[in-house]
């Protein structure tokens, strides 16, 4: 099971919940949009763009720009991360790139290179919330 946290509760994301599930062995190349949850465990190079959830999982394998709702990082992402409501990074992902969200939270064991910039809702309604949290 996938779990997708938002900042008020936890929510949990089943298969079948999942919009699109991109799988080890695909590789996509250029502008990729979508609405709803999908979970990326291949291999994507060129733009990332949605409103909505994206899962990186444990294979995936990302060079690119991502601009999303929220974003949950547990693979490999090379490039930067936008997100309206919240960025995570999980114990095992490896990140390169500047993250810009109103909330990121850093899982102990993450390897993360790049800046943090905290911007949107959660900014203007008080102090910014970074966390880092240990296993």
């Amino acid at each position: 099971m996938f779990r997708r946290r938002n900042s008020k509760t936890d929510v949990n994301v089943k298969r079948e919940d999942l919009t699109a599930f991109i799988d080890e062995g695909t590789e996509i190349e250029g502008k990729y949009s979508f609405s709803g949850v999908v979970m990326l465990n291949g291999k994507l190079s060129g733009e990332i763009a949605s409103s909505e959830s994206l899962i990186v999982g444990e294979k995936g394998v990302i060079h690119a720009s991502i601009r999303a709702g929220s974003v949950v990082v547990s693979g490999e992402v090379v490039g930067n991360i936008v997100a309206s409501d919240r960025i995570e990074l999980r114990n095992a992902s490896r990140v390169t790139g500047n993250l810009e969200a109103p909330v990121i939270v850093v899982d102990e064991g993450a390897l993360f290179e790049g800046q943090c910039r905290m911007t949107g809702p959660a900014a203007a309604s008080g102090p910014a919330v970074i966390s880092l949290k240990r296993s």
